[in-house]
């Protein structure tokens, strides 16, 4: 027995945290702004009138700007969440929800290995991303300060919500003409350059379709690009898909990416999945990780002590997956595939260079009207620049269009844009022409 008058260690010396003060020396990180650009168009509305027609191409939110969950799914999660009853579930969910996302969402083929014990229920993708990271730097190298790689323009969270729990952000070498895309040369002189900056890689993030570029990536080079990382001793791959059912080729098959590896080399792959695009249930907050039985484990563990799942959130998932998700999800994948269309049309038209797969955007490069503003004085200096934050802020202001500033992503993406097109057809078409008679004013 301890001596209950003195204080008492939860934990033996040698599993003590070393005392760092890493957190008194990190860079602030600043709030998304996204948040910014919506203020453009009520400045265009305050300037032209009430009631003045107003366009959204900025948003990544289908449950907003598309009808979003069906009702009936929500009914029937409501059904369930009554049947259910409101105790506490298990850290991974409950064995319901592994069960239907196994066999009716991924299929998990028996020779794989995995069942629905590698799955794990998150509250949306940004905790899955965090979980993720967790488990890459206890089970990876085991060192805090190590790093993520991810893409030379990526999603602004990319940049923030891992530096926020411990890892160092590594942008890859990539080029505008080849949409920034990874190569297993770059992934392979990633690994060289950490290694000479005393680093080791805890993980690498393979996003198809990619946010912000739209670039699809097939399935054969994610499999590749994730064959380079794990030889080149990168700790794990997440194969981030949140976006993966909003195609025009269909979902993506977990099971000829797992076949692709051994059994050694599967414990070090995670996929990341949800409804937040899909479904357009962002308010959902509906994801869940598929991973290796390690990693499972570890992050059971700890979310034990934190993040408790929602029932109501599995529920629409499940709903969703025994309905089928290419049925539940119509209201999202037509109307988008639509305005796929219809955006790709024009910008091929006008002739202007851009990045698209699938997903819910398109890149476009908008060089030619960024330095045609500076000539003409049109763009205004923002931030120590005239970039694409200039253009956003005139195309809002002026014109009630509002796009993401590709600078908001990296420095790579200064002179680009990115257009949502998760939007009725009909809605694109008119944004389409709203964006270039904008762009154009510039001359």
């Amino acid at each position: 027995m301890t001596n209950l008058d003195t204080p008492e260690f939860a934990v033996p010396v040698e599993k003590r945290i070393p005392t760092n003060d890493y957190p008194a020396h990190m860079q602030p990180i600043p709030p998304s702004r996204m948040f910014e650009i919506k203020n453009a168009l009520d400045r265009y509305v305050a300037n032209t009138g009430a009631g003045a027609v107003t366009y959204d191409a900025s948003q990544g939110d289908g449950g907003a700007s598309l009808p979003g969950v069906p009702p009936e799914l929500l009914m029937r999660a409501a059904e369930l969440h009554v049947k259910h009853g409101t105790g506490y579930d298990q850290p991974f969910g409950t064995k319901q929800f592994r069960q239907v996302t196994a066999e009716k969402y991924w299929q998990l083929n028996a020779a794989s290995g995995w069942t629905p014990e590698n799955i794990i229920f998150t509250q949306g993708g940004r905790d899955g991303l965090n979980k993720a990271y967790n488990a890459m730097i206890s089970l990876g190298h085991g060192r805090i300060g190590d790093l993520l790689v991810v893409s030379r323009v990526p999603w602004i969270t990319y940049n923030w919500g891992p530096y926020g729990i411990g890892l160092n952000v590594l942008r890859a070498p990539g080029q505008p003409s080849e949409g920034w895309r990874y190569t297993p040369d770059s992934i392979r002189a990633t690994a060289q350059f950490a290694q000479q900056h005393g680093y080791q890689i805890a993980g690498l993030v393979i996003t198809s379709p990619d946010n912000p570029t739209g670039r699809t990536t097939p399935l054969e080079e994610q499999i590749e690009l994730a064959h380079a990382a794990l030889d080149s001793g990168y700790a794990f791959v997440l194969f981030d898909w949140i976006y993966h059912w909003v195609t025009d080729g269909g979902p993506s098959d977990i099971n000829t990416v797992l076949q692709a590896f051994d059994k050694d080399q599967r414990e070090r792959l995670m996929f990341l999945d949800g409804l937040t695009k899909s479904l357009g249930g962002s308010n959902v907050r509906s994801g869940h990780l598929v991973a290796g039985s390690k990693v499972i484990k570890h992050i059971n563990g700890q979310a034990s002590h934190g993040v408790v799942p929602s029932y109501f959130a599995q529920a629409v998932a499940i709903a969703a997956y025994e309905m089928g998700m290419g049925e539940a999800a119509k209201t999202i994948l037509e109307p988008t595939k639509q305005s796929r269309h219809i955006l790709r049309a024009a910008l091929e038209r006008e002739g202007i260079p851009f990045i698209m797969g699938d997903g819910y955007y398109a890149f476009i490069d908008c060089t030619q009207y960024i330095e045609a503003g500076k000539a003409s004085g049109k763009l205004s200096l923002l931030d120590g620049a005239i970039d694409s934050a200039s253009l956003g802020g005139y195309l809002g202001e002026t014109f009630g269009i509002t796009v993401v500033p590709g600078v908001y992503f990296s420095e790579a993406g200064a002179n680009w844009v990115r257009f949502s097109y998760a939007l009725p057809p009909e809605i694109t078409t008119q944004a389409v022409e709203r964006l270039f008679e904008g762009l154009k004013s510039l001359f």
